[in-house]
């Protein structure tokens, strides 16, 4: 299987400086770290693969003969690109890079991110809006003050990581440290939990946050509130909504444009109407110009999308399409058939101009 590009696993260009490579890698490995990923399989492989790439592109020398040669400057190390020497020194990186962020020695952890699934109407992706949602996360427990042991109760330093909060842990070519299980990452242990909280030293609180949608946002982004994760003695974590967008009963979207199609009537093609069309606005008159053919497009410009992240707006696309009535009376028929004889087929070229075509291929 082809490797991928080391640029393109870090969403960097390749003339990034260092810095823009090391906060890009510091965003993945946040993300994919195994400790906050446990059980999964590819989280851990994209965290192994962004620090490859981190690796490689953080290093002047090796970034320039990977500029130069490509993935092939390394293949002498075998199929993993990077050996296990240059990945022996990682975890020094890691901890320079994240501080107490995956359990340093003798600091508090940080609380986790925690995320969350939210669904928008149409027009509020498109136009931006204000959300409240509420949400459930752990809290420090106010009884004990996060210690877990009850109010009095003897504390006695933890066994398993001596007191330190962290145990070493090594995961294939990467080492690093994770917070204790036995006493939660605090070092300490007691014989007496807090009722409140079962001696976890926490309980999951619901709390309303606001959200502000931005106009733009695409089916699938992801809006990040700041301190709206876990609260712990470290730190609180980040919230990561996704967006999901419902469909709406008339438009769609292509880009910053949105598309509608509008039925019309048959005389309304031929002869020309003024329709009334609907905008994320509201409604608006467009001209239909007599002889409007089924499928035509029209531009309405400035009535799209705002352009996320940018300026200016999209367009508005609408396809009108006609419509033949599936039922006629006696009275209709007739005046049909009058007018399908007056008409002939000298005032539809394409019909006369595919009739001739078939005349000389097999007259």
């Amino acid at each position: 299987m082809q490797r991928r590009d080391y640029y393109e696993i870090l969403g960097v260009e390749r003339g990034a400086d260092g810095s823009t490579i090391k906060g890009a890698y510091r965003q993945l490995a946040m993300r994919y770290h195994p400790d906050r990923n446990p059980d999964d399989p590819e989280a851990e492989d994209r965290f192994k693969e962004a620090t490859e790439a981190y690796t490689i592109l953080s290093d002047e020398e090796q970034r320039r003969r990977y500029d130069r040669f490509g993935h092939a400057a390394f293949e002498s190390r075998g199929a993993g690109g990077v050996s296990e020497a240059d990945f022996g020194s990682m975890a020094e990186v890691l901890e320079g890079l994240f501080g107490d962020l995956f359990g340093r020695r003798g600091r508090r952890r940080r609380g986790r991110d925690l995320t969350y699934e939210l669904d928008i109407e149409f027009t509020e992706a498109a136009l931006g809006a204000d959300k409240s949602i509420e949400i459930e996360r752990p809290t420090p427990c106010s009884a004990c003050e996060g210690s877990g042991a009850a109010p009095g109760a003897t504390k006695q330093t933890c066994g398993a990581c001596k007191g330190r909060g962290a145990v070493r842990a090594q995961r294939g070519l990467l080492g690093g440290t994770r917070p204790c299980t036995a006493c939660r990452g605090r070092g300490e242990v007691s014989d007496t939990p807090c009722s409140d909280c079962s001696g976890l030293g926490s309980v999951r609180q619901k709390e309303t946050l606001s959200v502000k949608i931005p106009a733009g946002v695409e089916d699938g982004a992801t809006r990040s509130v700041s301190g709206g994760g876990e609260i712990a003695a470290g730190g609180r974590g980040d919230l990561h909504i996704t967006l999901h967008v419902k469909p709406h009963p008339i438009f769609e979207r292509e880009g910053a444009d949105i598309l509608c199609t509008v039925p019309v009537s048959f005389p309304e093609a031929v002869l020309g109407a003024e329709l009334e069309v609907p905008t994320l606005a509201g409604k608006v008159r467009m001209k239909l110009p007599p002889g409007s053919q089924s499928g035509r497009v029209f531009r309405l410009r400035g009535k799209g999308i705002s352009a996320y992240g940018g300026y200016g707006k999209g367009d508005q696309l609408v396809t009108v399409m006609v419509e033949i009535p599936e039922k006629v009376n006696k009275k209709q028929r007739h005046l049909i058939e009058e007018l399908a004889q007056e008409m002939g087929t000298e005032t539809m070229p394409q019909r006369k101009g595919f009739l001739d075509k078939l005349k000389s291929l097999f007259d």
